[in-house]
């Protein structure tokens, strides 16, 4: 074989390689499941987070998401704001041990919200804005359990829960993390107490607090996006080596033929 025919064949398996690579990072998954946005938000005090619910399927649409909320921290407030071409349904329950807000003793507390009427279209995403309070002051976290239908009747149930530095269940609860008050990060939320509080309170779940959380659901996506970008940008970059490698060990055998 000659020089020239050599470098060809290298040439050759050096595309077909990339091509390799390319397609694998194409056809690399989503990563996209129903969460909490912003995911964190202070102790003690209230905030305004968004229910994230992407439709994860090419044939059929969302049709109905059903949240329900953490039975071992019960929130004497949860206001939906109205998502236009849904219907929400809020489910309160009677508490076992009444809580005491601003005065006032609370026997009863929402535990489950849901949407329906609507249509999530694949391909698309939606959020549903949500004021809740008083969030807990002995607590890190809130975990929230959704199951998501689609118009094939097929239910999606993110109930699974996460384990710290384990790896991350097929379907995750969408989990709000509770941080100190003043601490960094907690974007989308605010403490209050008394009277001037509930009107700020109720002022964020007419408006839906959508630019603060839209802001770190975007940074949140994009850090995302990037991780899994490399990732798959990596696999792809060491398919496409092997197909050099091939390529040149290939040269070797037909010019030793």
């Amino acid at each position: 074989m000659t020089a020239s025919r050599r470098l060809l064949a290298a040439r050759t398996s050096l595309v077909a390689g990339l091509a390799a690579g390319s397609l694998l990072l194409l056809s690399g998954p989503a990563f996209a499941h129903v969460s909490v946005q912003p995911g964190t938000a202070e102790k003690g005090g209230y905030s305004t987070i968004n229910i994230k619910v992407p439709n994860e399927k090419d044939n059929a649409s969302t049709v109905k998401l059903e949240l329900s909320l953490d039975p071992k921290h019960p929130l004497a407030s949860v206001m939906p704001q109205a998502v236009p071409g849904w219907e929400v349904k809020v489910e309160k329950t009677k508490l076992d041990k009444p809580l005491q807000m601003h005065g006032k003793t609370i026997d009863e507390a929402v535990s489950k919200v849901t949407w329906t009427g609507g249509k999530i279209e694949p391909g698309q995403f939606q959020q549903f804005p949500l004021s809740v309070g008083q969030l807990p002051t002995d607590a890190d976290e809130l975990v929230f359990k959704a199951l998501q239908t689609y118009s094939d009747d097929d239910v999606v149930r993110w109930i699974d829960p996460s384990k710290p530095g384990g790896e991350e269940p097929e379907h995750p609860a969408p989990v709000l993390k509770l941080v100190a008050k003043g601490t960094a990060g907690a974007a989308g939320g605010h403490s209050h107490d008394g009277k001037d509080g509930d009107k700020s309170d109720k002022k964020d779940g007419a408006k839906g607090g959508v630019t603060a959380e839209a802001a770190g659901d975007d940074k949140g996506d994009k850090d995302a996006s990037d991780g899994t970008a490399r990732a798959l940008g990596i696999a792809g970059i060491v398919v496409g080596a092997a197909g050099v490698a091939f390529g040149v060990l290939a040269g070797r055998r037909r010019t030793a033929a």
